[in-house]
């Protein structure tokens, strides 16, 4: 991966291939921010970087042995942990190392979903496992083959239980020599503070309008005009784009389902409720998630269009003309409880609740939630 093929974040490659020509390099360092916007992308090439057998001034150089073996992920002294969900045929990453590096291949701004995807792991969440920690202090022990550096990349750190993340503490502050440890993350929070305090922060903003823009007409066959339009929509996340592009089906499936479960509420039309329901519960759980992420988007910009200037909302067309209806019931009195109840949601998906439950619970709430009439302001 060269610098040059990551998409904006010029200032963020500034400050890392400067890291390199000071002789800086960090030992452990936290890639804070989502993968759509290039973290993952980021780390692996600032990897190839410190590896290049004859690095530029700006980037590697794409052509000595290390940076080929690099920019097909088959580099020796590159290793990679990432969540599996684990089983008898498959117990750490080094074995779904195929998996791996043909999504890498085919996109490395690959998200959560679009991995759970790949392992057909809809009703298992993946994890990085206590076994998964044992197998990188394996990796370690062992002598660089052909670079000056071992580097360690571990996708979603944050999906490390306790145990796994503890085992890791005393290597990540004494590492053997010439071992590099980059953890890409995307929740702060998520991830132990003794393992954040190990590391120096690298904060990956979201990809700028315009060089997302850029990036969509070059490498895909939209229109100025339609790649313009794309940027303004995803908030600065690659594969957000690209799932724009390529899923217009399930675009349309959230914004129908939308409409149609906000007016079931509305009415508590339970006859209507249990059969979204039922549908809801076929979706598997990163999906869920991803239509709970939406619902919670369609609420945000329903607050902008009441409070804020609509040069802002970001919506497509069609959103837009039902969000002019809807927006009317999104209001002060209710917003915060709708996006509370969304959240917590999420949150019980992530922990296995039982989905028929859960969006029925969810169902009762919005319906008192969508009849809470904003107080009318006394002159």
């Amino acid at each position: 991966m060269l610098f040059n093929e990551i998409i904006g974040q010029r200032a963020l490659k500034e400050q890392l291939i400067q890291s390199v020509k000071d002789h800086r390099i960090s030992h452990a360092q936290l890639f804070l921010g989502n993968t759509g916007y290039g973290s993952l992308a980021l780390a692996i090439a600032y990897g190839q970087y410190i590896c290049c057998e004859n690095k530029t001034e700006e980037d590697s150089c794409g052509i000595c042995p290390s940076c080929i073996k690099y920019q097909k992920y088959i580099h020796p002294d590159l290793h990679f942990a990432f969540p599996i969900n684990a089983s008898k045929e498959f117990k750490n990453s080094t074995e779904r190392l195929v998996t791996w590096r043909e999504a890498l291949l085919e996109n490395p701004y690959l998200s959560f979903s679009d991995w759970v995807a790949l392992l057909e792991a809809e009703n298992k969440q993946p994890v990085i496992s206590v076994e998964e920690s044992a197998e990188i202090l394996r990796k370690l022990t062992l002598t660089a083959f052909e670079s000056e550096y071992k580097i360690m990349i571990i996708w979603l750190a944050e999906k490390m239980n306790a145990a796994a993340a503890n085992k890791l503490l005393k290597i990540l502050e004494e590492p053997p020599d010439k071992t590099l440890f980059l953890l890409v993350c995307e929740s702060e929070e998520q991830l132990l503070r003794t393992i954040v305090s190990r590391t120096q922060l690298i904060k990956v903003k979201k990809i700028e309008d315009q060089d997302l823009c850029q990036a969509l007409v070059s490498r895909t066959e939209l229109s100025d005009e339609e790649a313009k339009g794309i940027s303004e929509l995803c908030e600065g996340n690659y594969r957000e784009a690209l799932k724009l592009i390529g899923e217009n089906e399930s675009a349309e499936y959230n914004l129908t389902t939308f409409q149609t479960w906000m007016r079931a509420c509305l009415r508590f039309d339970i006859l209507k409720i249990n059969v979204l329901n039922a549908g809801f519960a076929e979706l598997g759980r990163e999906r869920q998630k991803n239509y709970l992420s939406y619902c919670l988007h369609m609420v945000r910009e329903s607050l902008m269009i009441n409070y804020a200037d609509n040069a802002i909302v970001r919506v497509t067309e069609k959103e837009g003309e039902f969000l002019k209806k809807f927006s009317p019931f999104i209001n002060a009195s209710n917003c915060i409880a709708f996006s509370d109840e969304l959240n917590r949601a999420y949150g019980h998906i992530e922990r296995n609740a039982n989905p028929k439950i859960l969006f029925l619970d969810l169902s009762l709430h919005f319906n008192e939630l969508l009849n809470i009439r904003e107080p009318a302001i006394v002159k």
